[in-house]
């Protein structure tokens, strides 16, 4: 479900941005300059145009979300019954590549994540070919001309 314009925070790296929901999900970026076609263009549609969602798994008892001061470096903080997990977005100025960098840290107690990756190049309508990165340590999404990599300590699983 697409949520209100002004449930989105902003986080970019001065040749594109994009739009994180209160929930944890993107579901806005073009990729990766500002007039490219989106990658997650949920924003439009639904979650099967693309979005990027990390949040915890059980209900969430509250959210608390902040830039850190003077940066695009946005934290949101979600509290569940169980404990309380961070979560900090940002794209650092380019060195050469666009990157979109997503972390997740423990607060206190034990918190469970979930992470579900839907990568739609151009606005939804490219579906990439999918597969794992020959060290195991993340995927690399393919369509036409479009490449993604996502590189993750955590092991991920393909649905």
């Amino acid at each position: 479900m697409t949520m209100k314009i002004e449930d989105y925070a902003l986080i970019g790296d001065c040749q594109t941005a994009a739009l994180v929901a209160r929930n944890g999900s993107i579901d806005w970026l073009c990729w990766p300059r500002f007039d490219s076609p989106a990658c997650f263009a949920a924003l439009l549609g639904n979650g099967e145009h693309g979005h990027w969602s990390i949040a915890p798994s059980g209900r969430i008892v509250a959210t608390h979300r902040a830039y850190r001061p003077d940066t695009l470096i946005l934290e949101t903080e979600f509290e569940t019954e169980q404990g309380a997990a961070k979560l900090i977005d940002f794209m650092p100025v380019r060195n050469g590549q666009a990157n979109l960098v997503r972390i997740v840290a423990g607060l206190r107690g034990r918190v469970t994540m979930q992470m579900e990756l839907v990568l739609r190049f151009d606005y939804g309508e490219a579906v990439p070919w999918v597969t794992r990165m020959p060290d195991g340590k993340g995927i690399r999404a393919i369509a036409g001309p479009c490449l993604t990599v996502l590189c993750s300590p955590v092991r991920l699983e393909g649905r």
